[in-house]
């Protein structure tokens, strides 16, 4: 006699555990993205509740993922595109910081169904060593590099990629450096170099 099948843990209440269906995953991952931009979890508390999200079979797997959060972040609320001192976000739209600007030390830019696009190409970093945490949720996100900036690129994937087209350098040991820290879900994160357009400055 063969033994019984072992069956899912249920919630205590001896009920069959409900799936988790590709929209109530969307949603968690929406509610992650906005306590990630408001810095109420940190990049390797997002990088684990982003994955545990993505792979959850059952709505109270969902519900443990997000149960000290709150219901909803006003940083994914407040339309297609915002930009900040230190994020870019953009949700089912597009949005470009490039120009003249000041990049921070630490840099966010996420693009939930949209795309982003950082260009440093005139930019002026203020800081040796600079750490962008990129990520695209069915989106992308595309860095722009000139000539004599080091770029380390690294992260992982589901259902898209990311990648590092910025080919190897001879240069200085003082040279900045990008570190890029990607994440894709059936999206693109892509760093490359171009043309030089203005000096990049470092303070």
């Amino acid at each position: 006699m063969e033994p019984p099948a072992e069956r899912e843990p249920t919630d205590g209440n001896d009920r069959t555990p409900i799936r988790a269906s590709d929209q109530e995953r969307d949603a968690i991952v929406q509610r992650l993205q906005g306590a990630f931009v408001d810095g109420r979890i940190d990049d390797a508390e997002f990088d684990e509740r982003m994955r545990a999200a993505l792979t959850a079979r059952t709505l109270a797997d969902l519900d443990r993922i997000v149960a000290d959060l709150p219901p909803a972040s006003a940083a994914l609320a407040t339309g297609p595109a915002r930009t900040a001192g230190n994020l870019v976000l953009a949700m089912k739209g597009g949005v470009t910081r490039g120009g003249r600007w000041r990049v921070p030390e630490r840099f966010k830019a996420v693009a939930y169904k949209g795309g982003c696009e950082l260009d440093l190409r005139a930019a002026e970093l203020t800081a040796a060593e600079t750490s962008i945490t990129a990520v695209a949720y069915k989106g992308r996100v595309e860095i722009l590099v000139p000539p004599g900036v080091r770029v380390d690129v690294q992260g992982w994937s589901y259902g898209g990629r990311w990648s590092d087209q910025v080919p190897d350098q001879d240069l200085p040991p003082d040279a900045p450096v990008v570190h890029v820290r990607a994440v894709a879900y059936k999206g693109v994160v892509e760093a490359r170099s171009t043309p030089e357009r203005g000096q990049i400055a470092r303070r």
